[in-house]
């Protein structure tokens, strides 16, 4: 019987994305969900920016979310619980596709009614490391009405791209290559919670 880190490792490996319900406690989706709050309304979130180094700049044309990076040397019991399970994804992904992952990075990811990013890969000339993405949403409840889809852009062997529609249920976990897939966030009609982060092949 393989475990669920192994099932993840296997779909990554076939087709180079993942997408798991459930895959923590609804106790531990809720208090990630409360910290979250907590955090925002102490103003300790940022309006994110693209690039990197000296070409970060706050774009909102291509981006409107707002994040918090959760510092790795300093997790609390509920981060440690999800950054634990994670690491077992890595583990597995490693013994599966040879990706040699090493660290995993993240941000609480807040996308305000109305805002949006706009297609791009999460892999780019700045940031090579950057190989597995690995999202947990985190929402209480979510209908498609309040769409706030990621659209993923699914390459085909035939050159075309097929178009992939996942709702950020809360629980939900997305992983997918950062190199391969390109993704957006469609606009959003309810505030959108996730911790969004990356497995990389650096310490």
């Amino acid at each position: 019987m393989e475990s669920i880190s192994e099932h993840i490792a296997s779909e990554i490996y076939d087709k180079s994305y993942a997408i798991i319900d459930d895959f923590i406690s609804e106790e531990l989706r809720a208090s990630l969900l409360k910290e979250q709050s907590e955090l925002l309304e102490a103003g300790k979130f940022r309006i994110a920016a693209v690039g990197k180094g000296e070409k970060k700049q706050v774009r909102t044309e291509i981006r409107n979310d707002q994040v918090l990076w959760i510092d790795p040397d300093n997790l609390n019991q509920f981060e440690q619980q999800y950054w634990s399970k994670v690491d077992e994804i890595r583990k597995a992904i490693n013994q599966r596709c040879y990706l040699g992952l090493r660290s995993f990075e993240a941000h609480f990811a807040r996308y305000p009614i109305g805002s949006f990013y706009v297609r791009h890969m999460d892999q780019f000339q700045q940031v090579l490391y950057r190989l597995v993405t690995v999202i947990i949403y985190l929402n209480d409840s979510w209908e498609p009405e309040d769409e706030g889809m990621l659209r993923m852009y699914l390459p085909q062997e035939d050159g075309s791209e097929k178009t992939l529609d996942i709702l950020p249920k809360g629980g939900r976990l997305v992983v997918f290559m950062s190199g391969e897939i390109p993704h957006e966030v469609m606009p959003t009609k309810k505030e959108r919670i996730s911790i969004t982060g990356w497995l990389r092949d650096i310490d």
